[in-house]
């Protein structure tokens, strides 16, 4: 599986280590009231979906940049890869 890195280009799949679903960066408010329930659904329910999901990818024998990956998982064709760092941004999760 080819990942075309947003600054590398085309990189083979083995050097990255797949983390798994983008969700992980909407982690939630740990000073909301209800915290602790947030964060069990957010550590202990994920979904398993066939066909098109966002995965974080880490780029860790290369410049170790962590990727959003929009990945059929049916037929493993990539459909978007974008820096997480830029994801996370645009939600308003990092300066």
């Amino acid at each position: 599986m080819i990942i075309n890195h947003p600054i590398l280009g085309p990189r083979d799949s083995q050097e990255f280590t797949y983390l798994g679903d983008a969700a992980l960066i909407d982690r939630p408010d740990w000073q909301a009231e209800n915290a602790a329930d947030q964060f069990h659904d957010y550590l202990y329910l994920r979904d398993n979906p066939a066909g098109e999901h966002r995965e974080l990818w880490f780029h860790e024998q290369g410049d170790r940049s962590w990727l959003v990956v929009t990945r059929n998982t049916v037929t493993h064709e990539i459909l978007n890869v974008e820096l997480a760092r830029d994801v996370a941004r645009a939600r308003g999760r990092s300066k």
